[in-house]
């Protein structure tokens, strides 16, 4: 059994009323806006106890619309040296938010974008 859980999920869309309207209307999720000024991210709970929680970022520009699980890692960095070398790419080399959240995103071998974070430290 894997220690590496998927616990988190987002939508990125350039319609996200609509998608939020979708995912309400088909699994009953509701969203709350997490997002600064101008920057639409609303988080949702999802599956309660027994699922993931998730968000829908608004999207803008060129920016394609995409859906992404993301792992929780203990190491970032580490994870991406991994992926590279089973044959995947690093696709958003890490970051780090204010919070002090790490994350990045990967192509797997076929090209399938998944997401990796450590999430900030307990404080």
């Amino acid at each position: 059994m894997s220690s590496t859980p998927v616990t988190w999920f987002e939508i990125g869309s350039d319609r996200p009323d609509e998608v939020e309207r979708f995912y309400a209307d088909l699994f009953g999720w509701r969203f709350g806006e997490q997002g600064a000024s101008g920057a639409s991210y609303r988080q949702t709970a999802a599956g309660g106890e027994r699922g993931i929680g998730g968000a829908i970022r608004a999207t803008s520009g060129d920016s394609p619309n995409y859906a992404i699980f993301y792992a929780e890692v203990a190491d970032v960095a580490e994870t991406c040296r991994r992926a590279e070398a089973a044959g995947g790419k690093v696709l958003v080399p890490l970051r780090s938010a204010p919070t002090g959240l790490t994350f990045a995103h990967l192509l797997d071998p076929s090209g399938n974008h998944l997401g990796v974070f450590t999430p900030p430290p307990a404080g």
